[in-house]
């Protein structure tokens, strides 16, 4: 359990919470691990098989603070709230914004300089623990377009400007991520990046990363209190979740990407569990699947220092966190939305 701007993110299995007074008390195996007054409180995320009284799901509402359950796996389940306006108002704040251009443009820009910022960081790591392998070079080439590409972002003159500037970077990136690959290279190799359907193994692992990556931007957004339906960067669409889409692209190479490549040149997957579909597009059997996962939850667990905050939290939560600054840059509690660019 961990407490992260005034919100409390619970995630130990078989955690209780209780009213204690006036206060919130977690109980695990029958000891009291954590005591929280609920004046401190802005909300409470609960992980997993994580039970609540019903007194203190009346106290919490009473007092304006949401609890929301979500899976282990970080899926969204439900969300225990009064009666109160502070969701709607941020809400609206959310579509107010989103109809702003000039506004779009601010936060767009901040996500897509995450976003080029940490590609470069991986392609940097990936060149400095491999510097005998010849494709180094190509890596470091591209890195420095990535540089390039952030002094283009910062002085785009509109969103066309900036979604192209993206394009660029992602076609930068994805051009010499073959030379991240150092195992196993029969079996994995990508030419650029393709979706809907993917059509190599690399592709059709990444997609069904960033697929799980979405989930979780979700159901951050919907524990935040904000629509995840409607974006920044991401226009909207009929059942596209826009906002969670903005969220991951800080995310996609932190997170799915490092996770794909250790899957690979760890051997802990194979060519063999991929399985090339009529259609032309390629899927993954049930226990490459499983061991995907597995490994996706791993690396949640690790823990990071978050940029902004400078305090330790889990891979895991920081979706979870980003969604809570940008709700607090939304209500004016920011003066910009710091995203998250790693280390």
């Amino acid at each position: 359990m961990k407490q992260h701007l005034n919100t409390l993110f619970v995630t130990t299995p078989g955690a209780y919470l209780k009213k204690d007074g006036q206060a919130v008390a977690v109980r695990v195996d029958n000891e009291i691990r954590l005591r929280v007054p609920l004046h401190n409180l802005g909300g409470v995320v609960a992980f997993g098989s994580v039970g609540a009284s019903p007194a203190l799901m009346g106290a919490c509402a009473e007092a304006g603070i949401a609890i929301s359950f979500l899976t282990e796996s970080g899926r969204f389940l439900a969300r225990v709230s009064g009666f109160t306006s502070g969701n709607v108002l941020l809400r609206r704040e959310q579509y107010r914004r989103a109809d702003d251009l000039p506004q779009c443009m601010l936060l767009a820009g901040a996500i897509i300089t995450a976003k080029v910022a940490n590609a470069r960081t991986v392609l940097r790591r990936a060149a400095r623990d491999h510097p005998d392998r010849p494709p180094c070079e190509g890596l470091e080439h591209a890195a420095q377009r990535l540089t390039q590409t952030l002094d283009e972002v910062a002085a785009a003159a509109d969103l066309d400007a900036l979604r192209g500037f993206e394009g660029e970077a992602a076609k930068d990136y994805f051009s010499v991520f073959n030379a991240m690959i150092v195992a196993q290279n029969d079996g994995f190799q990508m030419n650029g990046r393709t979706r809907r359907p993917p059509l190599d193994n690399v592709n059709a692992l990444l997609s069904f990363l960033y697929a799980i990556l979405t989930h979780d931007a979700r159901s951050a957004c919907e524990a935040a209190g904000l629509d995840p339906a409607v974006g920044f960067l991401h226009r909207d669409r009929p059942g596209r979740p826009s906002l969670a889409l903005d969220l991951i692209e800080e995310f996609r190479p932190f997170l799915a990407d490092r996770v794909a490549l250790s899957l690979i040149n760890l051997r802990q997957i194979s060519a063999k569990g991929f399985v090339q579909q009529e259609a032309g597009g390629v899927s993954m059997d049930d226990e490459t699947r499983k061991a995907v996962l597995v490994a996706y939850q791993k690396r949640k667990q690790e823990t990071v220092t978050h940029p902004f905050l400078n305090e330790k939290t889990t891979v895991g939560l920081l979706v979870h966190l980003q969604a809570r600054l940008l709700s607090r840059t939304l209500r004016g509690e920011l003066d910009g939305y710091p995203p998250f660019i790693m280390k």
